[in-house]
């Protein structure tokens, strides 16, 4: 498996739509060319089942549906780049904090909403054929570290938790026997909950390619608790690694009029002092830099080469005006309220004007042990 220098880039269409611009050096230019002369080759992209309220209206943050998300596969796909998939399994966001069976699916029970799963994996995955973007990696789920289709899929409902994410490894391999199937958590830090987890899932599950790993430093303990969870992982497993979602802020600065909430709203990505003062990294274009650096450091130390990469979370989700995290059709499914901004445009890869930041040639720069 090659070397992944990888972006989300889930939000960029619905940026664009916005009025979302992008510049090198002054220089306006396509994200993707931008991107590609900084050595990343490959793009994550979301895929939700069905982003819109009843009535038609999206729930925005990119309303990542098929045709969005095949779209941007081929703009990937044209620039060179592998196309990472994440199936949520789930009409908008699915996170360890919420996990929501897809609209057409509710009232299934344990066996429908398994064969309902390889239905979708495999329609999406002919779908993406047909249209010349199949992925070259997968992953069945997203963060499912409390599980996935609440409430059957529940921790720790290991059961039923392993017949879902079965089924969408079976679906995979049913159109391409070798596409790399990842199954990502969220904590990279916490190795015993690592540890818990995959040894239930494995008892039981079918087998897979990647353990897949979001790491925010604001959230999920130190680089030294990464690495060695990632170390264990590696020998315990003997499955590849990659950091699924990774990011940190470059400033303190949040627009207001973007974000749309008040301090004490705020939920804490990298905009309140308890948080930020516990970092290494000040919040600044050069503690960017560094921790990125730090970022690698860690990953070259993974016994055997087995971590392949990264994926940098939404680096150009930018704030632009009519963006944000939900629109309001979307909250009554999400359940969960507004206001709906965005709160992390201060942890792109692109400053709030759409400018390349200086850790894209960090980036650039880099070069994997063993590569």
């Amino acid at each position: 498996m090659k070397f992944y220098k990888g972006i989300d880039l889930s939000t960029l269409l619905e940026v664009e739509k916005c009025g979302g611009k992008f510049y090198e050096r002054g220089i306006q230019k396509d994200v993707f060319d931008i991107l590609q002369g900084y050595g990343v080759n490959a793009v994550r992209l979301r895929l939700w089942n069905d982003p819109y309220s009843e009535d038609g209206k999206p729930y925005g943050a990119g309303t990542n549906d098929l045709p969005a998300t095949i779209t941007l596969a081929k703009r990937a796909k044209d620039h060179g780049m592998d196309v990472l998939l994440d199936l949520h399994y789930s009409d908008f966001w699915a996170d360890p904090g919420k996990q929501r069976v897809p609209k057409a699916w509710r009232g299934m029970d344990a066996g429908q909403l398994e064969e309902a799963v390889y239905a979708f994996t495999k329609d999406v995955l002919i779908a993406m054929q047909e249209s010349g973007v199949l992925p070259d990696l997968i992953q069945v789920g997203n963060e499912l570290t409390n599980g996935m289709l609440w409430p059957l899929g529940q921790m720790p409902n290991y059961d039923n938790l392993a017949r879902f994410i079965s089924a969408g490894i079976r679906a995979v391999r049913s159109v391409d026997e070798n596409m790399p199937v990842m199954i990502h958590l969220d904590n990279g830090g916490n190795n015993a909950m690592y540890r818990d987890w995959f040894d239930h899932y494995t008892e039981r599950g079918e087998d897979f390619d990647i353990i897949g790993l979001s790491y925010y430093p604001f959230w999920h303990g130190t680089l030294d608790d990464l690495k060695n969870n990632m170390n264990d992982l590696a020998a315990r497993y003997g499955k590849e690694l990659v950091v699924a979602e990774v990011s940190m802020g470059y400033t303190m600065e949040d627009y207001a009029e973007y974000e749309k909430l008040s301090p004490d709203e705020r939920k804490g990505y990298a905009t309140k002092p308890e948080l930020v003062e516990k970092l290494p990294f000040p919040m600044t274009k050069e503690g960017q830099c560094s921790f990125m650096k730090a970022l690698f450091d860690v990953m070259d130390q993974v016994p055997e080469n087995k971590c392949k990469g990264f994926f940098y979370w939404e680096a150009a989700w930018i704030p632009v005006p009519g963006l944000g995290w939900a629109t309001e059709a979307a909250l009554p499914y999400i359940e969960e309220k507004g206001p709906c901004g965005n709160e992390w445009a201060n942890q792109a890869l692109f400053d709030y004007d759409g400018n390349a930041l200086p850790a894209l040639e960090t980036i650039r720069d880099y070069r994997p042990k063993g590569e």
